[in-house]
C-alpha cells in the first residue's frame, strides 16, 4: 500500500472518531461503513453480525462495544430519516475489519489501524494501573511515617513501630510479616509493601490513616494502646475485603514496585525525548 494512500486513510479515521460523555473513544457504524468501501448497509451489517459473533466469542459482552443508536440521514428535497447506527469502541472496529472483505483496501488498511490503536489503548491502561500502584505505595510510606511520628510524640519513643506495623500485618493476612514474604519470595531486606498488590497497599493504608487519627483523638500514650488500635483497625479492613471475596493472603506478589517505577520514571523519559517511542 502506497504511504500517500496510507496517510489520507489514517487521517481519514481519525477524522471520524468521536469522545463518548465518559471519554471512551468510537466510531459511528455508519461512517465506518464507507470508509471500509461498503456501498450498501446491507451487506455491512452482515459484517457487524459476524463481528459480534467474535466478541461473543472472545469473551468480551458485545454490548460494551456494540452500542444501538439511531442517526438522522438527509432525504431529498430538504426531508430528514431516522436510520438505525452503532456506535462502535476501536475493539468493535478492529472485529469488523477483520470480518470484512480483505480484497478491500480499505478493509487492509484497518486490521493493522485497529490492531494498533487497541494495543496502544493497553498500553496505556497498563501504565496508568502501574502509576496508580506506586502512587499508593509512596502514599503508605508517607502515612506510616505519620503513624511513626504519632508513636514518639505520644510514647516518648519509636521504638515500637516495627512491632506495631509487623502486628498490623498479621490481623491484615491472618499470618505474620515473615510468613508472607517468604510466600511472596521477598528479600529480608525489602518491605513487604513493596510486592503487595494495589488493592492491598490501599487496605493497609487505610488502616493506619485510622490508628493515626484514633491515636491523636484520644491520647493514646502507650505502645499497647496503639498496638490494639492498630490491630483492631486491620482486622475491620479485613473482614471487608473478606465480604468482597478478597482474601489478603490468597493475593499473589506483584511485581517488584522499585522495578515499576524505574520503568515508568525510563518510560516517562523516552517520550520527552521521542513522543513515538512508547507506541512500538
Amino acid at each position: 500500500m502506497k504511504t500517500d494512500l496510507i496517510h489520507t486513510l489514517t487521517d481519514t479515521f481519525e477524522a471520524h472518531s468521536q469522545q463518548a460523555e465518559n471519554g471512551i473513544e468510537f466510531w459511528l457504524a455508519r461512517d465506518l461503513q464507507h470508509l471500509l468501501g461498503y456501498d450498501e448497509w446491507r451487506n455491512f451489517s452482515t459484517v457487524i453480525s459476524k463481528a459480534k459473533t467474535s466478541c461473543e466469542v472472545s469473551g468480551h459482552p458485545v454490548a460494551d462495544h456494540f452500542v444501538d443508536v439511531n442517526k438522522t440521514i438527509s432525504m431529498p428535497k430538504g426531508a430528514e430519516k431516522e436510520v438505525p447506527d452503532l456506535m462502535l469502541t476501536r475493539y468493535a472496529c478492529y472485529l469488523i475489519a477483520q470480518n470484512g472483505d480483505p480484497r478491500k483496501p480499505q478493509i487492509a488498511f484497518a486490521q493493522t489501524y485497529f490492531a494498533m490503536q487497541t494495543r496502544k489503548a493497553e498500553q496505556i491502561e497498563q501504565r496508568l494501573l502501574e502509576a496508580e500502584r506506586v502512587a499508593a505505595r509512596k502514599k503508605l510510606t508517607t502515612t506510616e511515617k505519620e503513624l511513626s511520628e504519632i508513636i514518639y510524640e505520644q510514647t516518648g519513643s519509636d521504638q515500637n513501630f516495627a512491632l506495631i506495623r509487623s502486628k498490623g500485618d498479621q490481623a491484615l493476612f491472618g499470618k505474620n510479616t515473615q510468613a508472607m514474604k517468604s510466600q511472596w519470595k521477598v528479600p529480608d531486606n525489602r518491605p513487604l509493601a513493596d510486592f503487595a498488590p494495589t488493592i492491598l497497599l490501599k487496605a493497609k493504608d487505610f488502616a493506619t490513616e485510622i490508628t493515626i487519627f484514633n491515636a491523636r483523638q484520644h491520647q493514646m500514650g502507650t505502645e499497647a494502646a496503639i498496638s490494639s488500635e492498630h490491630i483492631t483497625n486491620n482486622e475491620a479492613v479485613r473482614k471487608t475485603l473478606l465480604e468482597r471475596g478478597i482474601r489478603p493472603e490468597s493475593l499473589p506478589a506483584a511485581e517488584d514496585v522499585k522495578k515499576v517505577e524505574r520503568r515508568l520514571a525510563s518510560d516517562e523519559k523516552k517520550a520527552l525525548k521521542n513522543p513515538d517511542a512508547l507506541d512500538s
